[in-house]
């Protein structure tokens, strides 16, 4: 990569599709930018299914291992019946996948909403979650 080139000067629509069908997916060619500071993230329409997320990682600003503890993590909140949104994992156990050069996850496609800060009771459910998912972070050990 040059020096003018953006990492993601090759991450085409059709390279997100390419990367999508490559993972087994079939896509019907419903493609939305979706925002993210560091990465580019992406609604993909899936044929006669719901769609699904993909994050495609920035290039050279994380290493595997990196990514795969936060996958790791994610899937240890899900087990713990946390509400997040973890990356779906293949038959073969991966949640990384690769296509020309992007590491790329898939997610299912879950809505939400910002919490009522000025309501009480909505504030100590976000503090039990909190803690849960720190209760559930101290279980392990991360690098």
């Amino acid at each position: 990569m040059s020096p003018a080139e953006h990492p993601y000067d090759r991450l085409s629509p059709d390279c997100v599709i390419d990367a999508v069908e490559s993972a087994g997916y079939l896509c019907d060619a419903r493609l939305l930018a979706l925002n993210s500071y560091e990465n580019r993230v992406y609604q993909v329409g899936i044929e006669d299914a719901q769609p699904l997320i993909a994050k495609f990682y920035r290039p050279g600003r994380w290493t595997d291992e990196q990514i795969l503890e936060e996958h790791a993590f994610s899937l240890e909140l899900q087990d713990a019946e946390i509400s997040v949104v973890a990356p779906l994992v293949d038959a073969s156990g991966n949640s990384l996948h690769r296509h020309e050069g992007f590491r790329f996850a898939l997610f299912p496609r879950r809505g939400g909403y910002p919490p009522e800060l000025d309501n009480m009771d909505c504030l100590l459910v976000l503090g039990r979650t909190l803690g849960r998912i720190h209760t559930v972070g101290a279980s392990a050990r991360f690098q």
